[in-house]
């Protein structure tokens, strides 16, 4: 008897009878993440630990404890649960700036020092932003929540978050959840859009190989990048100051193993971390909810108005310059690095198998990167 009172009580304690349709609508949708995740390998390092904290955060908490705040009985203090710490590096803003330190390390500028130009084609892009900013206050939104959304169109997952966690906390999981989706999209939003908004023999243009970039060039590039950043947009620091000291150190052969450790073992380590927190944010009761549903439309906005962004500008951009520049690789404008660049480059062999632009590519994505931590800076700048 004493046994069966026993059972009853951990039945009673588990999470049956705190189940809503909501959670298992929500586990749901973490299932099909993963599942798309693996069959379309559409960034798995980062949407199946995302769907995985989407899982265990839709498992009531109260009878989890995992999500439970340190409190205080009797006297003594009770440790807070494990995703309450974890996510505590996600809302300090800890987590963005160091993989933007692991993406420095793992990035090579010179291609866009190659042809500085291209830097104009990776701020065009960030077009979406400002569009999807200003929509998102047309309807209803608040400044703090409309800047969050708008950051969307930079495609770029930890500055949007960055901004978010500072900005509007009360709408991380949906803007993230929304971020990282449309980056994991990038191969099939991309091209429809590279298509309407281009000629068959503007995605047929060859562009000439870049130059050499020397190594002098390269070792002062992040040192004066971060000087430039700090002194006119101080709130950008964080990301800029980080990806440069990333490359800084990629760049100097003394600094390689540093480097190395950067850009593998703890870019790993900090994404499955802020991935497990941004899940951590999709409880059914706070993500299921008409808001959603315009955030995750304003974010589509903002990217496929990015994308086009850095198309039309580089039509524009070619009305004057003597040796054309393929509009493809406007559209690698947008912060998804190198997805962006890829998508372009097979976009531009369709039409011609022995185009290759991926070099000249990679030049506007990753100054998207630089553009959309600078656009973050001004808006933490005018808003907090």
């Amino acid at each position: 008897m004493d046994l069966l009172t026993e059972l009853q009580k951990v039945f009673s304690a588990s999470a049956i009878y705190t189940f809503s349709v909501g959670n298992l609508f929500m586990i749901g949708i973490a299932l099909f993440m993963m599942y798309m995740s693996y069959k379309r390998h559409a960034e798995p390092l980062l949407l199946i630990p995302l769907a995985f904290g989407m899982i265990i955060s839709n498992i009531p908490a109260i009878s989890s404890g995992l999500f439970a705040a340190p409190h205080i009985v009797s006297g003594v203090t009770i440790p807070g649960g494990l995703m309450y710490y974890i996510q505590q590096g996600m809302y300090a803003g800890i987590y963005p700036p160091l993989i933007f330190l692991g993406i420095g390390a793992i990035t090579d500028f010179s291609f866009v020092l190659a042809s500085p130009i291209l830097f104009l084609i990776g701020g065009a892009a960030q077009i979406g932003i400002m569009i999807a900013f200003i929509t998102a206050r047309t309807i209803g939104f608040n400044i703090f929540q409309s800047a969050s959304i708008g950051i969307i169109g930079g495609a770029d997952g930890p500055t949007t978050i960055f901004v978010t966690s500072h900005l509007a906390p009360n709408i991380l999981g949906t803007v993230a959840v929304a971020a990282y989706t449309y980056i994991a999209l990038i191969p099939f939003i991309e091209p429809p859009i590279q298509r309407l908004l281009t000629t068959r023999r503007e995605r047929r243009i060859r562009m000439k190989q870049p130059r050499v970039v020397s190594k002098t060039e390269r070792m002062i590039f992040p040192v004066a990048t971060t000087l430039i950043a700090g002194i006119l947009i101080p709130k950008a620091l964080p990301l800029v100051g980080m990806l440069m000291l990333g490359n800084l150190l990629n760049e100097i052969p003394l600094t390689k193993r540093l480097a190395d450790t950067s850009g593998h073992a703890l870019l790993d380590i900090v994404d499955v971390l802020l991935m497990l927190s941004v899940g951590g944010t999709t409880k059914a009761s706070t993500f299921l909810t008409p808001a959603t549903l315009k955030i995750l439309g304003l974010g589509l906005l903002a990217f496929s108005c990015s994308l086009a962004g850095g198309i039309l500008f580089t039509k524009f951009l070619n009305l004057f310059l003597k040796n054309k520049i393929n509009p493809l690789i406007g559209a690698a404008g947008v912060s998804a690095v190198p997805d962006a660049a890829r998508v372009a480059q097979q976009t531009a062999q369709k039409e011609d198998p022995h185009n290759f632009i991926l070099m000249q590519a990679m030049g506007p994505n990753v100054a998207g990167v630089i553009g959309s931590a600078l656009v973050a800076g001004v808006f933490l700048s005018m808003l907090k």
